[in-house]
């Protein structure tokens, strides 16, 4: 039974009538035992099964209280014979596993149905270019066509990459010291054309001389990302502001814009990949559904976090927390980053 105990799993060793022998504090804890008997009917068929055959058996459980409660929890147990009739049942917490594998299952068939649409475009759009060649206009008309639809599904492409290279295993490898101002000014510098088509004021304003120790194209991108969502459900001849503060030890960066906001509904699930809040918006001014879920990745590379304040038809503000980088004294490398408090 020492033996057992090393092990990390749940387990217990019952005789030929299910009756325990031994159990671990996982055991009990997870409701396995109960009464000094397997309490589950599950777990008792699988111990018969394997004394019965005289091998390993492994099944999939479901505690009773997480049945009751529509817990999304997943055991896998396994049962194998061992001398003198006894067996050992052993349970092992897959729920992790079975999220992942759901979030990946989910992000696949996503991106399948993001690329299918505009290349579905572009197979039509060749078609009719073609079955048009004596038309000039006519051309004309679907090649532009077919560049916006390149356009999109380039822009596609470009933050799948992002995303990769977020979730990666040095996210921050390339991390110095980043002047806040700077950050902004080159992120406002990156839309200001959209911007200027849409007849925007873009302005930035707050306390100058901030910094932040991480990647600086991260960042940027961020930033970046937030006016780019703010442009795009912004209505012509209306302001998006960008504003910096220091908070305790925590530097604010947010952006606002008086756009249409966001419905209570969504505010909870705007940053999760190609979720929008409009899809027919998004897809119009070439939205990928990507681009919060980004800015969420980037904060929390950085010990940070996104939150989001909105009323419909007031507009909303997207605020990047990030930890500061405290001014440092002699002898203190200024690559490094200073001591941060907790969060």
């Amino acid at each position: 039974m020492a033996a057992l105990s090393a092990v990390g799993a749940a387990c217990a060793v019952v005789d030929e009538d299910d009756v325990v022998v031994w159990a671990s504090p996982g055991a009990t804890a997870w409701g396995m035992v109960r009464a000094g008997r397997l309490a589950d009917p599950a777990l008792r068929r699988a111990a018969a099964q394997a004394r019965a055959g005289g091998e390993a058996v492994e099944a999939e459980w479901l505690p009773k209280e997480a049945r009751q409660r529509s817990l999304p929890v997943l055991l896998v147990i396994r049962a194998a014979p061992l001398v003198h009739g006894q067996t050992v049942v052993m349970a092992e917490d897959r729920s992790a596993a079975r999220r992942i594998d759901d979030v990946r299952r989910d992000f696949v068939a996503n991106v399948s149905h993001e690329l299918k649409t505009p290349v579905a475009a572009l197979t039509l759009l060749a078609e009719a270019v073609e079955d048009a060649s004596d038309e000039p206009e006519a051309v004309r008309r679907f090649a532009a066509r077919m560049g916006r639809e390149v356009s999109r599904l380039s822009a596609l492409v470009i933050e799948l990459i992002d995303l990769s290279r977020l979730q990666g295993d040095a996210p921050l490898s390339h991390a110095t010291v980043v002047p806040v101002d700077d950050l902004v000014s080159e992120a406002l510098d990156a839309v200001r054309t959209r911007a200027g088509a849409q007849l925007i004021d873009l302005r930035a304003t707050g306390e100058p001389g901030l910094s932040v120790f991480g990647d600086r194209d991260q960042l940027v991108m961020a930033v970046r990302n937030l006016l780019d969502n703010a442009i795009n459900y912004s209505p012509e001849r209306t302001r998006v502001v960008v504003a910096a503060s220091l908070v305790g030890d925590m530097v604010e960066i947010s952006v606002s814009d008086q756009g249409i906001g966001i419905p209570e509904r969504d505010r909870q699930r705007i940053f999760e990949r190609f979720y929008r809040v409009d899809p027919a918006r998004s897809r119009a001014t070439g939205g990928t559904g990507l681009g919060l879920s980004i800015v969420k990745h980037v904060c929390e590379n950085h010990g940070g976090e996104v939150t989001v304040w909105s009323a419909e038809g007031a507009g909303s503000t997207f605020t990047l927390r990030l930890p500061a980088q405290i001014a440092q004294g002699p002898g203190v490398d200024a690559a490094e980053p200073a001591e941060r408090g907790s969060r």
